[in-house]
C-alpha cells in the first residue's frame, strides 16, 4: 500500500483526536509509523492500525475504514482540485474512476494497486458498481463515495448485496444519489 494512504490516516487521526492518539495507535498496532507518500508498505500495517483504532474506540473495523474514506475525500479534493472541477455531481465523478482518477493515481504514485470497478445503470436510476480488490476495502470505497456525495452537495444511499468479505466473487455496491435535503 502506498504511503500516501498512511499519511492521510495520520493527518485525520491527528486532526480529530490529537497526536497522542496517533502515537498510541502506532504503539498498539506495533508498526513503525514512518511513511513517505511515495513509499510502499505492507497492507498489514493498515490492518493493524485499523484494528488498534477499532479496539480503542470500540467501533467495528469497517466503520473505522468507512470513516477514513469519508474524511479523506475532502483532502483529495483539496490536493487535486482538477479531478473534481470538471464534475457537477458525484455520479459523474464516480464514473471517471477507471478512466481518469486511477490512471492519475498511478502517475502520481507509481506502483499503486488500485481496485477495479465496473459500472451499470439500473432501470430505476441507481448506479450499480462492481468492486474487486485483493485488499477487500469496500468499506473504504463506501466512505469515499459518501465523501464525494457530500462534496457535490448530494445525499447518497448505499446498499451492498454482495461482498467479497462474505465470499462473493466481487462486491456489488448499489448507489442512489439525490439532491441533499433542503435545510429549514
Amino acid at each position: 500500500m502506498k504511503g500516501i494512504v498512511f499519511n492521510l490516516l495520520e493527518q485525520l487521526v491527528t486532526r480529530e483526536y490529537g497526536e497522542d492518539t496517533w502515537d498510541s495507535l502506532l504503539e498498539s498496532a506495533r508498526v513503525d509509523g514512518i511513511y513517505t507518500s511515495l513509499g510502499s508498505y505492507e497492507d498489514a500495517d493498515l490492518s493493524q492500525l485499523v484494528d488498534a483504532a477499532s479496539a480503542a474506540l470500540d467501533t467495528p473495523p469497517d466503520d473505522i475504514v468507512r470513516w477514513f474514506g469519508r474524511n479523506a475525500l475532502p483532502m483529495f479534493a483539496e490536493s487535486y482540485p482538477h479531478l473534481f472541477a470538471a464534475h457537477t455531481s458525484a455520479r459523474t465523478f464516480v464514473l471517471t474512476l477507471n478512466d481518469i482518477i486511477h490512471p492519475e493515481v498511478r502517475k502520481l504514485y507509481p506502483g499503486a494497486d488500485v481496485p477495479e470497478f465496473e459500472f451499470e445503470s439500473a432501470a430505476d436510476g441507481r448506479l450499480l458498481m462492481g468492486y474487486r480488490s485483493a485488499r477487500k476495502m469496500c468499506s473504504f470505497a463506501e466512505g469515499l463515495l459518501d465523501g464525494a456525495a457530500e462534496h457535490y452537495g448530494e445525499s447518497l444511499t448505499i446498499e451492498q448485496p454482495k461482498c467479497m468479505k462474505r465470499g462473493d466473487e466481487r462486491c456489488l455496491i448499489e448507489l442512489e444519489f439525490a439532491p441533499a435535503p433542503a435545510v429549514a
